[in-house]
């Protein structure tokens, strides 16, 4: 159960018991959605610790994700200065927006499209790795194991090395495509998700550098 600092009760609902709620990219900083949550769609988000809403127009509740498949794990939730805004900071595991788009605001999902496209593979991966579909390739890695997984690995990383040594752009950039996927799979296998990657280059650059 995530831990808030503030009291549900204590919201200042608007009349129709609700708050609005910005979601957050934890890793990226970027604003994803907004949207409205009642009291049982924020208690829900912190015991599942995944994102419920309320939506308005169909006047019930929603879990993101559940039928798009792309849901966010809720990492905090934080209330503004008056009690009636929240802000969750989430790790989205696929598009946030309906379209398919990495975030609802056009801008945003245009400057952050790269990384929407890593989120949607790491999604991918993910629900190969629960489903195991017969005859997907990467069902088809996971059930061989470690081995065969490093052994792919390996050999992307041999030809984006020869790729590089060739000096054939469209190359480089098939083989860093490959490399990428068998490194998500390899992820996927020992439970790594790309935030703590992530998390993990933003905290070395957060370092201080030392001067000469």
């Amino acid at each position: 159960m995530i831990r808030v600092d503030f009291d549900l009760d204590r919201l200042a609902y608007d009349r129709d018991g609700l708050v609005p709620v910005i979601l957050q990219d934890a890793q990226t900083y970027a604003v994803l959605t907004l949207a409205y949550a009642n009291r049982e769609a924020v208690a829900r988000t912190m015991e599942t610790g995944e994102t419920w809403l309320f939506s308005r127009s169909r006047n019930e509740l929603w879990h993101k994700g559940t039928s798009s498949g792309n849901r966010q794990t809720v990492l905090s939730i934080h209330r503004d200065c008056d009690h009636d805004a929240l802000l969750y900071r989430v790790s989205p595991h696929g598009p946030a927006c309906h379209t398919g788009a990495y975030s609802c605001f056009e801008g945003v999902a245009k400057s952050q499209a790269a990384y929407g496209v890593l989120a949607a593979l790491e999604a991918l991966i993910d629900q190969r790795y629960r489903e195991r579909p017969e005859g997907a390739y990467t069902t088809y890695l996971f059930e061989k194991g470690v081995d065969k997984i490093l052994k792919k690995l390996g050999e992307e990383t041999s030809e984006v090395i020869l790729a590089v040594k060739n000096d054939d752009p469209t190359e480089i950039r098939y083989e860093a495509a490959d490399l990428l996927y068998h490194l998500f799979v390899m992820l996927r296998h020992t439970g790594i998700p790309l935030s703590a990657v992530l998390e993990e280059l933003s905290t070395r650059y957060e370092r201080p550098r030392k001067t000469e």
